[in-house]
């Protein structure tokens, strides 16, 4: 029996979007009159139709059934502890304080540069700051749990008067269970919390927020020929798993984010095809975030006009996924990405 998925597409906006909500012509995305739908997309493995929502009702019963559950996360408000996805997207700024990310490494290795980018942050309205001692670059290595402490320990000690959420990048739970003696908010791990036996045990226990990230592989090796039957559909059913696993092992709060991972375990094409379809991961129920600033897909897409921050293709995209609904960006350009966001909404909203 095939699978069905679906993707709400055909997005409003703005006024015109709180007044098809109101004729009922559309659907709100995430309970957000401001942003609505009146067509979704259903795919399968084989095939895909587009579908006015005024025609679900044409629908097999089965199918239908299916299509209509999926439209009820898809609708429904979001609510999550310590953010308010009314104005999205919300932007997650990032500090690396390792000497080797792929962008700005070396820059925040020093604890008063990394509390002075947090505290600039902050004063621009930064509401997520995100937090790493080990860079998960594609071709990195692993560094032990000692030396990964020891880069971001000066941080924590200082971050209960940082007024903002702190979320930590890290795959190890030892890490976690270290900052959260100080202000741990929310836990950012990339290994889709499979690279440590024991994080979901420490999500359990401390009832902590967390993301799902999806990766294929290590840093080391999981830019080396990436493969999937359907990147869309098979990143779409790793979260469906995902989600069922931590269900059973007792969490069971909605404070959690699905992150595709755009660059960890994906060639550009990869890349592409989940930005051109990322409404498809809103049927799953949960906000959606996407880190695409200053990554390679970028430098791919636009070769001779690369730049080193890659402002121009982060700020293209960014605005592309805010107008797919997605409701997190993790960035690195915060106070610039910010800026074109709100000058967007105020023409477009």
């Amino acid at each position: 029996m095939d699978k069905y998925y679906t993707k709400p597409c055909n997005f409003y906006f703005g006024r015109k979007s709180k007044k098809k909500v109101q004729n009922k012509e559309a659907l709100p995305l995430n309970g957000n009159k401001s942003i609505s739908f009146d067509k979704i997309e259903i795919i399968s493995r084989k095939e895909k139709k587009l579908v006015s929502v005024k025609k679900i009702n044409n629908l097999g019963l089965s199918l239908r059934k299916k299509i209509n559950s999926d439209i009820s996360n898809i609708v429904k408000k979001k609510n999550f502890k310590g953010l308010n996805f009314t104005n999205f997207p919300i932007l997650m700024a990032v500090i690396n304080m390792t000497p080797d990310s792929f962008s700005d490494g070396g820059e925040y290795i020093q604890i008063n540069s990394a509390i002075a980018r947090a505290n600039y942050f902050i004063k621009k309205g930064c509401e997520i700051i995100d937090v790493g001692g080990e860079s998960t670059r594609p071709g990195a290595k692993d560094i032990s749990v000692k030396k990964e402490w020891r880069r971001i320990e000066g941080f924590f000690k200082k971050s209960k008067k940082l007024n903002c959420l702190i979320s930590i990048d890290t795959r190890k739970s030892k890490i976690m269970e270290l900052a959260n003696k100080y202000k741990l908010d929310l836990v950012n791990d990339i290994s889709g919390l499979s690279y440590d036996k024991f994080t979901i045990d420490f999500l359990r226990k401390t009832k902590k927020s967390f993301v799902i990230h999806h990766s294929k592989g290590l840093p080391k090796n999981m830019q080396k020929k990436p493969n999937y039957k359907n990147v869309l559909l098979d990143i779409y059913d790793f979260f469906e798993n995902k989600l069922k696993t931590i269900n059973r092992s007792g969490i069971k709060h909605k404070n959690i984010i699905l992150d595709p991972g755009i660059g960890f375990g994906k060639n550009l094409k990869h890349n592409i095809t989940l930005l051109k379809h990322i409404s498809i991961f809103h049927s799953l129920g949960y906000p959606v975030m996407l880190g695409v600033s200053r990554k390679r897909f970028i430098k791919d897409l636009v070769d001779i006009n690369d730049s080193k921050e890659r402002i121009g293709g982060t700020i293209s995209s960014s605005i592309w996924l805010m107008m797919q609904g997605v409701q997190i960006l993790r960035v690195h350009d915060f106070n610039e990405i910010n800026q074109a966001i709100k000058v967007f909404r105020s023409l477009r909203f």
